[in-house]
């Protein structure tokens, strides 16, 4: 058995207890007219799964001219998906990556040893209003995978798994659930799924991953006699068979989790990792900013500027 901080061997399981363990409330912040709420990690859960950090970005409005401008900034120990529903991201890293993230494609980023990346809304992106609807996750890696080379994979819509029936759509983005499997090797067991629910329709959390939360981006869901409404993440016991269902106006929600982590990680700023000597070399590196010879680079097509490490 992985770490799992929720599991007691006094705490009965099954169905001597309500199957939901925690229900999280994201904290909210604005970022200037556009709104994130993020729900890991938080005050009841450091990870479900591997997911470790877990934002919804809008939905915002942008008028001509206006967007995102995140200056390139470093991540290590970890692997990032970008996620939307509406509109379109300019990614670029120090590989050389140079990628629109565009609704319903999976962008993952393994940061590794160290990357450095920039996500704006850029070029024609600014010439017409512009709604953005997303989701960014950053998923922890095993203690071996840390020190990985960084890497990045565009996966397109079409060739994400779907599976589709009983009023429910579901999109599966990685890993494996429900039989399918998403062709994207992953450094540690997951799944994570976006599923759109007709009114009243149901769908089960696979009961093959040890960890598993479900996040309500729209509408609402019923589980275990209560009401869920859009904006909450409720996390499940292990072990125990569960499924949502959703309200009169159907739901929009994401699926998520897989195995825990082999022991906690210590996050600061952008870097995940399993030691705090990981975390200072990491802000040592940046701070030093050798682009040409250290451990970071900036992305060549976007290195005119950078986001200055924290003070503290």
């Amino acid at each position: 058995m992985s770490w799992n901080p929720a599991l007691d061997p006094s705490i009965p399981l099954g169905n001597q207890v309500d199957s939901i363990e925690t229900v999280i409330v994201p904290r909210a912040r604005d970022l200037g007219g556009f709104e994130v709420r993020r729900a890991l990690p938080s005050a009841q859960r450091q990870m479900v799964g591997p997911f470790i950090f877990f934002d919804q970005m809008g939905p915002a409005e942008f008028l001509t001219g206006e967007g995102i401008d995140v200056r390139p900034h470093p991540h290590i120990g970890l692997g990032t998906v970008t996620y939307l529903m509406k509109g379109r991201l300019h990614h670029r890293d120090s590989l050389g990556t140079d990628q629109w993230i565009e609704p319903g494609a999976v962008n993952w980023m393994m940061a590794g040893h160290g990357i450095t990346h920039s996500e704006r809304t850029d070029g024609a992106a600014r010439r017409a209003p512009l709604t953005m609807f997303g989701l960014q996750t950053w998923l922890a890696v095993p203690k071996d995978r840390e020190d990985d080379p960084a890497d990045f994979i565009h996966v397109e819509k079409s060739r994400l798994p779907e599976l589709e029936g009983e009023g429910k759509q579901v999109r599966l983005i990685l890993g494996h659930a429900w039989g399918a499997r998403m062709d994207l090797e992953m450094p540690s067991e997951v799944f994570y799924a976006d599923a759109v629910l007709a009114s009243g329709a149901s769908i089960p959390l696979p009961d093959d991953h040890e960890d598993r939360g479900v996040y309500v981006l729209t509408g609402e869901v019923e589980q275990g006699g209560q009401v869920f409404e859009a904006g909450r993440m409720l996390v499940f016991r292990p072990g125990d068979r569960v499924s949502v269902k959703a309200g009169d106006q159907g739901a929009r929600i994401m699926l998520l989790g897989g195995a825990t982590m082999d022991g906690p990680r210590y996050i600061w700023w952008n870097f995940v990792a399993s030691s705090k000597d990981r975390i200072d070399a990491a802000k040592e590196a940046w701070r030093a900013g050798d682009w040409a010879h250290g451990r970071f680079r900036l992305p060549p097509q976007d290195d005119h500027e950078f986001i200055p490490a924290p003070e503290k």
